[in-house]
């Protein structure tokens, strides 16, 4: 990887939207969005302010609530969630595990794997190859949204914004009425 720095003087590097001081692999609460691209409404439609998922809504719906078992060895938790027309948001606790009981902050440009980035890589992948059997131009947004959840006054606040969140869609910057 240095060697392409070296060469390329670190033009194609895309600086991390990650906490530099922050290890995503230890204990933490995070809240998560995730967008698809260009911001296109796979997931479904708001109706009388309740969200109507469409099937590949339902896939992404699915493959969030399967995620603590297929990464049984994280320890993952997840609490609220909420399937949008075009985008995803969740909150998503990783405890304590064999991976990061005697970790220091090693944020690094890379491959990632039993953190934050690896579990939202295998959460769009799984849904990516699913959608694509119903619509083969389903895509995400390269990257993910996250924020650290670091006390229970930003816990409720981000808790009441996911569950208020279908009724407030009209207002939401995400929300792209159809042409």
């Amino acid at each position: 990887m240095v060697e392409m720095n070296k060469q390329f003087q670190n033009k194609y590097r895309i600086a991390s939207a990650r906490a530099p001081w922050w290890d995503y692999s230890g204990n933490g609460v995070y809240f998560i969005t995730i967008c698809t691209a260009n911001k296109v409404q796979y997931f479904g439609k708001i109706v009388k302010d309740n969200m109507q998922l469409s099937e590949i809504g339902k896939i992404a719906e699915n493959e969030w609530i399967k995620t603590p078992e297929i990464r049984a060895d994280m320890n993952i938790t997840l609490d609220k969630f909420c399937v949008m027309p075009n985008h995803f948001h969740g909150i998503l606790m990783i405890g304590g595990n064999k991976y990061n009981m005697d970790t220091k902050c090693n944020n690094q440009f890379g491959p990632q794997s039993k953190n934050l980035a690896s579990v939202i890589r295998g959460f769009k992948i799984g849904v990516t190859k699913n959608a694509r059997l119903i619509n083969g131009d389903f895509a995400w947004q390269t990257r993910f949204y996250d924020n650290i959840i670091r006390n229970d006054e930003g816990y409720y606040h981000i808790k009441n914004y996911i569950e208020t969140n279908p009724a407030n869609w009209s207002q939401d910057k995400l929300f792209l009425p159809f042409l």
